[in-house]
């Protein structure tokens, strides 16, 4: 799956953590795969994922609670 460094609404970058997630739950990717995407894309986006410490708003209703769990996983585990 291709991922892209950098995003430009929040939409757009909820959009590819979106597909990201559901590409690992079908076993499309493996999950080294899925944990550098999630990296890669906030690394790169971070003021479009995180302010305040929380998933920004439209982050949050555009991936709901079940993927945003797992990104959040990821996150506190590989970033800190």
């Amino acid at each position: 799956m291709e991922v892209r460094l950098f995003y430009r609404t929040q939409r757009d970058l909820a959009t590819a953590l979106n597909q990201l997630v559901d590409a690992y739950w079908q076993e499309e990717i493996k999950e080294d795969e899925l944990i550098e995407g999630i990296k890669s894309m906030y690394e790169h986006n971070q003021e479009k994922l995180i302010k305040n410490n929380e998933f920004t708003k439209v982050v949050q209703q555009q991936s709901g609670k079940r993927r945003l769990a797992i990104v959040g996983k990821i996150l506190e585990k590989e970033i800190g």
